[in-house]
């Protein structure tokens, strides 16, 4: 699995992760330390806020864990199976996490929960149309599986099974550009604040576009969804 990707997954998969790092930072750094694009964090405080009987900070935390499966639902709403066809809505799913985000900046910057929430139901559409398009390969919102992965290769290649090259490759892929982006989100959030939040609304929103463009110069192609 993931040993035949085109190449327009790759640099998609890479573009997605660098966003996730941006976005997930962003809310680290801006709001309560609270992480965005993943759920195992935000699981563990909550069980840790009902253990201390914490309830707005219990609420808080499941809100942000329902927001990020709100949004993969709806991923997973507009984008069926698990293979890649150019023709599914990926450039809406695009198009609507760039509002999402967009919406995020003003509630993030007067602290108000809506900001966070809607940063995570763009991560977690973002998730599902990743997932979806790359056959449950690919999770770019989050890299302990890539890290899992890339583990297993390097034991894998210690006892002198053959090595999977490609899927190591699409491991060190994603830990990367999730870096690059968290590291990026980091300086400009510094910066601008959140303003930040910006730029991967702005690349999330041109690739939307820029796919709505490619299907409409190449409409045979593509298989609608």
């Amino acid at each position: 699995m993931g040993l035949y990707l085109p190449r327009w997954v790759w640099i998609g998969t890479a573009a997605l992760a660098a966003v996730a790092g941006m976005v997930n930072v962003v809310g680290y750094l801006g709001f309560e330390h609270q992480a965005i694009t993943h759920l195992t964090g935000t699981t563990t405080l909550l069980g840790a806020a009902i253990a201390r009987g914490e309830l707005a900070s219990a609420v808080r935390l499941f809100c942000a864990a329902a927001a990020f499966v709100a949004g993969a639902a709806l991923g997973g709403l507009m984008i069926q199976g698990s293979t890649v066809v150019l023709g599914r809505r990926y450039g809406i799913a695009l198009a609507l996490e760039s509002a999402l985000l967009l919406a995020a900046l003003p509630l993030f910057d007067r602290q108000q929960l809506g900001g966070p929430l809607l940063a995570a139901a763009a991560c977690g559409l973002q998730n599902a149309m990743a997932t979806t398009f790359s056959g449950a390969v690919v999770r770019t919102t989050h890299v302990s599986g890539m890290f899992t992965d890339l583990g297993i290769g390097i034991g894998h290649a210690l006892r002198g099974l053959p090595l999977p090259k490609r899927r190591l490759q699409l491991c060190a892929l994603v830990i990367t550009a999730f870096f690059t982006g968290s590291v990026i989100g980091a300086l400009l959030f510094v910066r601008i604040g959140y303003g930040a939040l910006l730029l991967p609304a702005a690349l999330t929103g041109l690739a939307g576009l820029g796919y709505a463009a490619y299907r409409h110069l190449h409409p045979y192609s593509t298989t609608s969804s």
